[in-house]
């Protein structure tokens, strides 16, 4: 296995280490997301309302759902820009 591949995996690991304790580590935060605050709103506007579904796992505080949220975000990037990477490498050797 190549020397990048390992470190590659190690900071791989890290990055997870970093998103999962303070899931663990945090509890009960009072930070709201707009999904909660929509919901809430939308209560109040129509009191007979009632969520389509629940979710199946809340997170332990709220501001969780906003690290979640930018972990997605950090992830999806990183596809996108590992794929321009990898073309315009792939370009660049088809020239040469």
């Amino acid at each position: 296995m190549n020397v990048n591949w390992k470190y590659n995996i190690v900071l791989l690991f890290i990055a997870v280490l970093i998103t999962i304790l303070p899931l663990m580590i945090v509890k009960n935060s009072d930070f709201a997301g707009a999904d909660s605050l929509a919901k809430e709103t939308t209560k109040e506007i129509n009191k007979s309302f009632e969520p389509w579904f629940d979710p199946f796992w809340e997170p332990p505080g709220t501001e969780t759902e906003s690290l979640l949220f930018a972990l997605q975000a950090a992830i999806g990037s990183g596809v996108i820009f590992y794929c321009i990477g990898y073309l315009r490498g792939k370009n660049s050797a088809n020239k040469k």
